[in-house]
């Protein structure tokens, strides 16, 4: 396989990262106290405009504690997308908790509110108090929805649905943060029901810290007890008494200072995703087999990773064929994640019909869209892009958009015929 020449998705540093980590390492305030964890943690909350951050180690740790201070028990249940990077449902088991696997919707591929809402009131029953899964008998504590590839949930039904069965909601906004929903920032709390929202800053996301993580919440409490807990419950700090069993994962301040870095330049990182969405989107609207992204309305995504859906029959090619293509060319792409209730690691959880999320699993590719992606790189992705769905022809005018069988337009097909 050649050598890749477009990654997919890579970091841009180009802030004050050299300065902020050279302080560390000038001061020696390199471990998990120091300044610009506090710093990163206040900046961080203040840019969703929440109340408390706590930094964390990862995005599952954020996610593991924030589940665990909602209240999640043990044999009990939280709905997850099926569609999502296995580290939500991962977090869930941590806890002895089981996730139920709800499916993607079509236009915008995220967790499909009315599916949440049938699940609820038709296979689920009030039992002995608590609201159980007539299958598992189970109960079902928590909602977890996860805004991927930028775009945001549409959590204001979601939010009802959960107030109105008394479930906890905790947010995974990481693919998100940037993203506005309703002109409000993902992430931010949306109400009572609305606990906290966890990030994560893994080296390929919005902005990066290598690793590392953050829990956001309005609730004082909430974010005080999160701290504790990430720092292995430490009730004295002289003596080293620990009255409970706690967790080693608190950021260093190493990675906060590129955090706080990257964080200073968030907007500009966001602008550059939505630039290369715009450029591809403009070329590849004329190229028959392909689905482009949407935007609601009601959002601005922040178009985390700019994927299409591969139509086979109408391309010429399979997703993973062309994936193939592109890497010949030294094109990196990658598919979306296998749907969560086809996993191994997770036999035994509980799905509702998850069809659309397995088709999108078929289809999907995401493209390079890396902050610091060039015009000239994206035109080469775009070249041989076109090329491999055997249509170089988006001047042609388009036949008006089908209805589907639902009653909805499609995802913004084209063609070129």
């Amino acid at each position: 396989m050649p050598p890749v020449t477009i990654p997919l998705c890579e970091p841009h540093l180009g802030g004050r990262e050299w300065k902020y980590v050279k302080e560390c390492l000038d001061t020696g305030w390199v471990s998990t106290v120091g300044r610009f964890v506090t710093r990163f943690e206040e900046e961080a909350a203040e840019r969703v405009g929440a109340r408390h951050a706590v930094a964390t180690v990862n995005g599952t740790s954020a996610l593991h504690i924030a589940l665990m201070l909602a209240g999640v028990g043990r044999d009990e249940e939280v709905l997850v997308p099926t569609l999502t990077f296995i580290a939500p449902a991962n977090a869930v088991r941590y806890l002895g908790a089981w996730p139920v696997f709800i499916d993607a919707e079509p236009r915008y591929w995220q967790m499909d509110v009315q599916k949440v809402a049938d699940f609820l009131a038709n296979e689920c029953r009030h039992t002995h108090g608590a609201l159980r899964n007539r299958h598992t008998g189970r109960r079902v504590s928590a909602l977890l929805p996860v805004h991927v590839l930028g775009h945001p949930v549409d959590m204001d039904p979601l939010l009802a649905i959960a107030a109105r069965y008394d479930l906890q909601v905790i947010e995974d906004a990481t693919e998100a943060l940037g993203a506005q929903y309703r002109s409000r920032a993902v992430g931010c709390p949306l109400g009572p029901g609305s606990r906290a929202a966890c990030l994560s800053f893994n080296g390929n996301k919005l902005i990066t810290t290598g690793g590392g993580g953050m829990i956001i919440t309005d609730d004082e409490a909430f974010a005080r007890r999160a701290r504790y807990l990430t720092t292995q419950a430490k009730d004295d700090p002289v003596e080293y008494v620990h009255h409970e069993i706690g967790y080693n994962y608190r950021l260093t301040n190493l990675q906060a200072a590129l955090g706080v870095a990257q964080l200073e330049r968030l907007n500009g990182h966001v602008d550059a995703k939505r630039r290369v969405a715009r450029a591809y989107a403009a070329a590849l609207d004329g190229v028959t087999g392909l689905d482009l992204m949407r935007e609601a309305s009601w959002a601005r995504s922040a178009f985390w990773m700019y994927t299409v859906l591969v139509h086979a029959r109408l391309c010429g090619v399979t997703s993973r064929r062309l994936l193939a293509v592109l890497a010949e060319a030294g094109i990196q792409t990658r598919p979306l994640w296998q749907p969560l209730h086809l996993s191994a690691a997770h036999r035994g959880a509980y799905a509702v019909d998850c069809s659309v999320a397995e088709r999108l699993h078929r289809q999907a590719l995401s493209l390079p869209c890396s902050v610091g992606l060039s015009g000239d790189a994206q035109t080469i992705v775009i070249s041989a892009l076109t090329a491999a769905c055997h249509c170089q022809s988006p001047a042609r005018p388009r036949r008006p958009p089908r209805k589907s069988r639902h009653g909805q337009p499609p995802l913004a097909t084209v063609s070129c015929e």
